[in-house]
């Protein structure tokens, strides 16, 4: 963490500054808004997270409830989700309250006597190493809590409007502020008054009844399994000895999926109900919490649980749908999107894979730093465009895994070939429910692999996989992907060749991103801010750091910072001997290269350190130059080639 950059900090140093649209913030809603969030679920509240960290932006979000969520219906959270927390400064302290999954154990009938189970497989829960993140449990209010925390710390200082319902939106692009929102006052005195907000953007992050979908035209599309399961969060005393792990249970009697949660005593069980009829018309929905107890009983035998307390029930039919698209724009036509939907808005599926508020979050997390960049001027409307390109592909990968999860855990014993095909399924499909199989195709956001073989283990379109570094200069070992942090940067990693700290290759890459107009650094920063204020620069050198002349080191990489102009002493970086980062990711020593990072976590380029015309290209179909943003001159832009 950085701070004191603009002056000492005794509080806090997580509370940055206030700024913009954070100073003054009015208490109600104002008439005119840029951006409007509806609904403060897990996409809602990371993307007034995100958009916290751009001041100039007005962004309200309002939430139909009178207060924070108190329980929520989601628990599990992927590994790829607890590198986002990491991005929004809060993974370490979400780790601690959590529960964590180190494994899952498989129940099934005993051969010697079926009306009982035995455990009959153990899988650990991360085989390969795909993250150093664990895959977590923990309720999702919490989660709510820890995002909006960072939205009322960040420059910003957003906070949900409680108290308001989406009623309505018209769309009028003749108009400054082109979205007319109606809204209800749903507490206190004026309960039942409607007001309206004019927004530049609405965006939907109001679940799976999504009025706002409604109001644009979209529709859920898909079909119901006819299988319902009853779940809820209980409190008990038990015998079976397995109430500490996450277990997949399938008896005679029908399957159970058992997930502890955070705190020592909790847990959750989803218990099969069966299969349900086309005429049943919802009635399952009714059964009783003491009858899922009953139920849970039976397919446990020879165990006994007893329920002392249930925290939170419910009954759901498993359900997949998909909106074929993810804004408001209609398919052929060549107008921007105005209005965007995220989360259960835009995909339903099963509770059992631990998707929905993951996939959620990373759909608000792709088009909050997209918004931003279109309303401070940095990126055309354009850019806009590829939220629903590139999320509603993932939705559909979504839907398509968890039909297959979710019909084997309703699978009978009997119906499996293999006694452990489920177990197999759960390691070889691994990678997916825990968020790394997102891959994003080319677009003006995403480079052609045409250069992958320099750093094979960067795939052009995925996230950014962390590997360890050394610092040069405090000599501190640290994870390079835990420095990218949430705040609308893109980064740029500068991977040298192996010719030492006076590489002429590296020299000459650094003088043109650091001198040249065409270099991204000077075409798009805005004048009078950081030289890194867009653009974050690293160096990795492919030796070790006691090897590392940092007097050598080319100064564009120890760019100034904040009012004082102090150096940035955080962007040069060695490998570590046993875990060198250019053998974890096979990168090429000989030549080096740069590896270009979104402000989302997913790489976008990978190219020579000699390509810089292809490195000023890409950016150029995806950012708007700073003689280009409002109240800029060329010759004021121009000051920031040092």
């Amino acid at each position: 963490m950085q701070f004191h950059h603009h002056g000492y900090v005794s509080g806090d140093p997580r509370v940055g500054p206030a700024a913009g649209t954070g100073l003054n913030r009015p208490v109600e809603l104002p008439e005119d808004v840029d951006v409007l969030i509806i609904g403060t679920g897990p996409a809602g509240m990371i993307l007034a997270a995100q958009l916290s960290q751009f001041p100039d932006i007005t962004t309200r979000i309002v939430e139909r409830r009178d207060g924070r969520l108190v329980i929520g219906q989601a628990d599990g959270i992927q590994a790829r989700s607890v590198e986002t927390f990491q991005a929004f400064g809060f993974a370490e302290q979400i780790t601690q309250e959590a529960y964590q999954i180190c494994g899952m154990n498989f129940w099934s009938p005993d051969p010697a006597d079926p009306d009982k189970i035995i455990r009959s497989g153990r899988t650990v829960d991360d085989p390969t190493g795909i993250s150093e993140f664990p895959h977590l449990i923990v309720n999702q209010a919490r989660v709510l809590d820890y995002f909006a925390e960072a939205a009322v710390n960040g420059p910003a200082r957003i906070t949900p409007d409680y108290g308001l319902e989406f009623i309505g939106l018209e769309r009028d692009d003749e108009e400054e502020y082109p979205v007319n929102v109606t809204l209800r006052v749903t507490a206190g005195a004026d309960a039942g008054a409607e007001r309206q907000v004019r927004a530049k953007y609405v965006v939907g992050c109001d679940g799976a009844r999504s009025p706002v979908r409604d109001s644009i035209g979209r529709k859920l599309v898909g079909d119901v399994a006819f299988h319902a399961w009853a779940v809820m969060d209980v409190l008990a005393v038990t015998d079976f000895p397995d109430i500490r792990t996450k277990c997949a249970i399938q008896s005679r009697h029908g399957s159970i999926l058992h997930i502890p949660r955070e705190g020592g005593y909790l847990f959750r069980m989803y218990v099969d109900l069966g299969d349900v009829t086309p005429e049943d018309k919802g009635a399952i929905r009714a059964t009783t919490v003491e009858t899922a107890v009953v139920k849970a009983n039976e397919i446990l035998h020879p165990y006994t649980l007893e329920a002392r307390n249930v925290a939170w029930y419910s009954v759901y039919e498993v359900g997949h749908r998909l909106t074929d698209k993810f804004d408001d724009v209609p398919v052929g036509s060549d107008r921007h999107p105005r209005v965007f939907i995220t989360g259960d808005a835009c995909h339903t599926h099963s509770a059992k894979a631990g998707q929905g508020m993951n996939v959620s979050m990373q759909d608000g997390f792709n088009l909050g730093w997209k918004l931003g960049y279109v309303l401070t001027g940095r990126s055309p409307a354009t850019l806009l465009d590829t939220y629903s390109a590139e999320r509603q592909v993932i939705a559909k990968n979504l839907i398509d895994f968890d039909k297959e999860w979710s019909s084997m855990m309703a699978k009978k014993p009997e119906e499996f070939e293999n006694p452990a095909a489920l177990g197999d399924f759960y390691v070889k499909t691994a990678e997916f429910p825990a968020g790394f199989m997102t891959e994003y195709p080319p677009s003006m956001l995403i480079g052609e692999a045409t250069h992958q073989a320099l750093a094979a283990g960067f795939p052009i379109g995925k996230r950014f996989k962390s590997a360890p570094v050394r610092r040069v200069a405090d000599e501190k070992p640290i994870q390079l992907g835990h420095h990218h942090r949430a705040d609308g940067r893109w980064r740029i990693y500068a991977f040298a060749d192996d010719a030492a700290t006076d590489s002429t290759t590296l020299a000459e890459w650094a003088h043109w991103l650091a001198a040249s107009s065409d270099s991204p650094v000077a075409a798009y920063t805005p004048p009078g801010s950081d030289l890194d204020s867009v653009f974050d620069v690293k160096v990795v050198y492919p030796r070790l750091h006691t090897e590392v002349d940092i007097t050598s080191v080319p100064p564009v990489f120890f760019p100034r910072s904040g009012p004082f102009q102090l150096i940035d002493y955080e962007k040069v970086y060695a490998v570590e001997p046993e875990h060198d980062i250019f053998d974890l990711r096979g990168i090429d020593r000989a030549s080096g290269c740069v590896v270009v990072v979104r402000p989302d976590q997913y790489v976008a380029h990978v190219l020579p350190l000699s390509a810089t015309d292809e490195l000023a290209a890409f950016f150029a179909s995806n950012m708007l130059a700073a003689d280009q943003m409002p109240g800029t001159t060329r010759s004021d832009s121009e000051q920031l080639v040092r």
